[in-house]
């Protein structure tokens, strides 16, 4: 990669140029990106900065701290690039929030976060795509037992998906147990037809989604049949020991503390485990208190269990998602007021 060097002109007075030069192994057009969007959403994040790309050289223009920022952003980007990420205005959007926020150490910089690869499949890899949700894939790694707590959209089950699959592929564990509560969403849905199957399928049909993302859908029956992997409500985790398996317990916030503490005892050894849930989000009827609420007061001072608060600057869905997140924390906070 070149980094950027002062330009031979002379700028207007209170404004510096610097030039960066894409690699010649890297087409141009994967750092502009189509219609040059990366550069528009570049210049759109930083008033008073001008930027201009000609062949294979970047000039960008502007006030000295802008400039710095700016040129910082654009070697980021050329290294993401390079590792085959393609580059978009969301992607430009998250590495600013990196650089914005960034704490000094290796670990939030936009080319470690974004070019971390956790899963390649059917075409497509999977990667974490803020520092919170880097930070949650790390902790995943180091620990035996990792909860995720966050809203929607932050990446949490899919994420815990994805390190379940390539333990798996790694053949670090010899099966998946992904499990969830039964428990309805504020609605009373009454009797549901059909085989005990059926009856609690839509309850366990948000894994079954993420787990089509990342497995080849026809060996997904083959896989389920010789007990590979298992998706089950909570319930049927009672009495049992789990070995040698990554074992994901997603929508915890709807689990009581006694079934909290069943839960976290199934842990056999050679296992994993990532516990899920958002806490704004509880279902439980009022008497019942969430065993997510509770855990990190039980278990916070445990070795080898770690707590990864996950937050609006994680969303990766639509941004309208973070902006509602923040906007309903808010209305809580007056409402408590």
């Amino acid at each position: 990669m070149t980094h950027p060097t002062a330009a031979a002109a002379v700028p207007p007075e209170g404004v510096v140029e610097h030039r960066v030069v894409v690699p010649a192994h890297l087409p141009a057009v994967a750092l502009l990106g189509p219609g040059d969007e990366v550069l528009r959403a570049i210049e759109e994040g930083f008033t008073g900065v001008r930027i201009h790309a000609r062949g294979d050289v970047i000039t960008v223009q502007g006030p000295p701290s802008a400039v710095s920022v700016v040129s910082r952003l654009l070697d980021e980007l050329l290294e993401v690039a390079a590792s085959g990420t393609v580059l978009d205005s969301d992607v430009v959007r998250r590495s600013v929030a990196m650089l914005a926020s960034a704490t000094g150490s290796g670990a939030d910089r936009p080319a470690e976060v974004l070019t971390h690869n956790i899963l390649s499949s059917r075409g497509r890899t999977i990667r974490p795509k803020t520092v919170g949700q880097k930070a949650y894939v790390d902790a995943i790694d180091r620990n035996t037992i990792t909860f995720g707590i966050g809203p929607a959209g932050t990446g949490k089950t899919y994420l815990a998906m994805a390190k379940a699959v390539q333990a798996l592929q790694a053949k670090q564990v010899n099966r998946i147990v992904l499990t969830r509560p039964a428990v309805e969403a504020g609605e009373r849905l009454g009797f549901l037809p059909g085989t005990l199957s059926e009856k609690i399928d839509p309850y366990l049909r948000p894994l079954y989604d993420a787990l089509h993302d990342m497995v080849d859908p026809d060996s997904i029956p083959r896989l389920i049949d010789s007990g590979t992997i298992e998706v089950a409500p909570l319930a049927y985790m009672r009495g049992r020991t789990l070995n040698d398996a990554f074992i994901i317990l997603d929508e915890a916030q709807n689990t009581s503390a006694d079934q909290m503490k069943m839960f976290l005892t199934r842990l056999g050894f050679g296992s994993r485990m990532v516990v899920t849930g958002d806490v704004t989000q509880v279902d439980l009827p009022g008497a019942t208190v969430s065993g997510l609420r509770v855990v990190e007061g039980i278990l916070g001072e445990v070795d080898d269990v770690a707590f990864c608060p996950l937050g609006s600057a994680d969303v990766v869905r639509h941004r309208l998602v973070s902006d509602i997140i923040d906007a309903y924390a808010h209305w809580d906070v007056k409402g408590q007021s």
